[in-house]
Protein backbone atom coordinates (compact mmCIF):
# COMPACT_ATOMS: atom_id res chain seq x y z
CA UNK A 1 0.00 0.00 0.00
CA UNK A 2 2.85 2.61 0.69
CA UNK A 3 4.83 1.45 -2.30
CA UNK A 4 1.67 2.20 -3.95
CA UNK A 5 1.16 5.43 -2.78
CA UNK A 6 4.96 6.80 -3.05
CA UNK A 7 4.64 5.85 -6.75
CA UNK A 8 1.70 8.07 -7.07
CA UNK A 9 3.12 10.36 -5.38
CA UNK A 10 6.44 10.52 -7.56
CA UNK A 11 3.96 10.26 -10.75
CA UNK A 12 2.22 13.47 -9.39
CA UNK A 13 5.33 15.42 -8.80
CA UNK A 14 7.38 14.36 -11.90
CA UNK A 15 3.55 15.97 -13.38
CA UNK A 16 4.53 18.68 -12.13
CA UNK A 17 2.18 19.61 -9.52
CA UNK A 18 3.64 22.56 -7.19
CA UNK A 19 3.79 23.27 -4.06
CA UNK A 20 1.71 26.83 -3.84
CA UNK A 21 -0.79 27.98 -0.70
CA UNK A 22 -4.45 26.78 -0.46
CA UNK A 23 -6.90 29.78 -2.41
CA UNK A 24 -9.47 30.89 0.19
CA UNK A 25 -12.00 29.36 -2.09
CA UNK A 26 -10.75 25.92 -2.05
CA UNK A 27 -13.34 22.85 -1.92
CA UNK A 28 -12.99 20.85 1.75
CA UNK A 29 -12.56 17.31 1.76
CA UNK A 30 -13.31 16.78 5.48
CA UNK A 31 -16.72 15.55 5.47
CA UNK A 32 -16.35 12.92 2.85
CA UNK A 33 -12.99 11.89 5.06
CA UNK A 34 -14.87 10.83 8.04
CA UNK A 35 -14.57 7.06 6.62
CA UNK A 36 -18.32 6.60 6.61
CA UNK A 37 -18.76 6.75 2.96
CA UNK A 38 -17.48 4.13 0.50
CA UNK A 39 -15.41 4.91 -2.76
CA UNK A 40 -17.88 4.93 -5.01
CA UNK A 41 -19.84 7.48 -3.51
CA UNK A 42 -16.99 9.65 -2.62
CA UNK A 43 -15.41 9.69 -6.85
CA UNK A 44 -18.69 9.82 -8.24
CA UNK A 45 -19.82 12.58 -6.80
CA UNK A 46 -16.62 15.11 -7.47
CA UNK A 47 -16.37 14.00 -10.69
CA UNK A 48 -20.33 14.49 -11.04
CA UNK A 49 -19.64 18.60 -9.37
CA UNK A 50 -16.85 18.59 -11.85
CA UNK A 51 -13.88 18.51 -9.15
CA UNK A 52 -11.67 15.79 -10.15
CA UNK A 53 -10.97 14.67 -13.66
CA UNK A 54 -13.33 11.21 -14.65
CA UNK A 55 -10.33 9.73 -15.65
CA UNK A 56 -7.73 8.31 -13.03
CA UNK A 57 -4.12 9.75 -14.09
CA UNK A 58 -2.42 7.05 -12.82
CA UNK A 59 -3.28 3.27 -11.91
CA UNK A 60 -1.37 1.51 -9.47
CA UNK A 61 -0.69 -2.47 -10.01
CA UNK A 62 -2.77 -2.96 -7.20
CA UNK A 63 -5.46 -1.10 -9.02
CA UNK A 64 -5.82 2.02 -6.84
CA UNK A 65 -6.92 4.84 -9.17
CA UNK A 66 -5.21 8.92 -8.49
CA UNK A 67 -7.45 11.04 -10.03
CA UNK A 68 -6.63 14.76 -10.99
CA UNK A 69 -8.46 17.64 -9.89
CA UNK A 70 -10.18 19.71 -12.82
CA UNK A 71 -8.36 23.29 -14.24
CA UNK A 72 -9.44 25.87 -11.89
CA UNK A 73 -10.96 23.48 -8.83
CA UNK A 74 -9.18 23.75 -5.44
CA UNK A 75 -9.34 21.00 -3.32
CA UNK A 76 -8.02 20.60 0.66
CA UNK A 77 -8.40 17.98 3.31
CA UNK A 78 -8.45 19.52 6.86
CA UNK A 79 -6.76 22.46 5.75
CA UNK A 80 -4.04 21.09 3.34
CA UNK A 81 -4.04 21.48 -0.64
CA UNK A 82 -4.91 17.99 -2.35
CA UNK A 83 -2.56 16.40 -5.10
CA UNK A 84 -4.09 14.18 -5.90
CA UNK A 85 -8.17 11.80 -5.23
CA UNK A 86 -7.43 8.21 -3.98
CA UNK A 87 -10.17 5.44 -4.88
CA UNK A 88 -10.84 1.52 -5.77
CA UNK A 89 -13.19 -0.54 -5.71
CA UNK A 90 -12.98 -4.07 -6.59
CA UNK A 91 -15.12 -5.35 -9.72
CA UNK A 92 -16.36 -1.72 -9.77
CA UNK A 93 -16.57 -0.27 -13.42
CA UNK A 94 -15.78 3.08 -12.62
CA UNK A 95 -12.05 2.10 -11.64
CA UNK A 96 -9.12 1.01 -13.63
CA UNK A 97 -7.18 -2.05 -12.83
CA UNK A 98 -3.81 -2.18 -12.89
CA UNK A 99 -1.46 -4.43 -14.28
CA UNK A 100 -0.87 -6.95 -10.62
CA UNK A 101 -3.49 -8.49 -8.18
CA UNK A 102 -6.45 -6.19 -7.67
CA UNK A 103 -7.41 -5.34 -3.86
CA UNK A 104 -10.59 -7.56 -2.70
CA UNK A 105 -12.57 -4.61 -1.15
CA UNK A 106 -12.65 -0.56 -1.67
CA UNK A 107 -10.05 2.21 -0.66
CA UNK A 108 -10.46 6.49 -0.69
CA UNK A 109 -8.82 9.15 0.52
CA UNK A 110 -6.68 12.06 -1.05
CA UNK A 111 -2.75 12.79 -0.94
CA UNK A 112 -1.87 16.42 0.28
CA UNK A 113 0.87 18.22 0.95
CA UNK A 114 2.54 17.85 4.82
CA UNK A 115 4.05 15.70 7.19
CA UNK A 116 2.34 12.76 8.83
CA UNK A 117 2.40 13.91 12.01
CA UNK A 118 1.31 17.52 10.91
CA UNK A 119 -2.01 15.73 8.98
CA UNK A 120 -2.72 13.25 11.69
CA UNK A 121 -3.11 15.46 14.08
CA UNK A 122 -5.52 17.58 12.04
CA UNK A 123 -7.22 14.48 11.32
CA UNK A 124 -7.73 13.54 15.10
CA UNK A 125 -8.62 16.84 15.95
CA UNK A 126 -11.55 16.77 13.52
CA UNK A 127 -12.73 13.46 14.99
CA UNK A 128 -11.45 11.24 11.71
CA UNK A 129 -11.15 7.93 11.31
CA UNK A 130 -8.95 8.24 8.53
CA UNK A 131 -5.32 6.31 8.31
CA UNK A 132 -2.59 9.08 7.51
CA UNK A 133 0.44 7.67 5.68
CA UNK A 134 3.82 9.53 4.98
CA UNK A 135 4.32 9.41 1.28
CA UNK A 136 7.04 11.81 0.54
CA UNK A 137 9.32 12.97 3.98
CA UNK A 138 8.07 16.66 5.24
CA UNK A 139 5.82 16.92 1.65
CA UNK A 140 3.25 14.37 0.89
CA UNK A 141 0.41 12.47 3.22
CA UNK A 142 -1.72 9.83 1.74
CA UNK A 143 -5.24 10.54 4.05
CA UNK A 144 -7.04 6.99 3.07
CA UNK A 145 -10.26 5.29 4.25
CA UNK A 146 -10.34 1.94 4.02
CA UNK A 147 -13.59 -0.37 3.42
CA UNK A 148 -14.97 -1.52 7.19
Amino acid sequence: MIKALISTAAVMTALGTGLYPVPAHAYALDPQLDCKSDAHTFIASLVDEHYIEPNAMHVEENSVNAFRATRGSELTAFGFRVYAVLGYVHDDPMFRKGSGEEMAGSLYGAIVSGSAETVGTRVREAGGDAVVHQVLPLLLTAIVCNEH
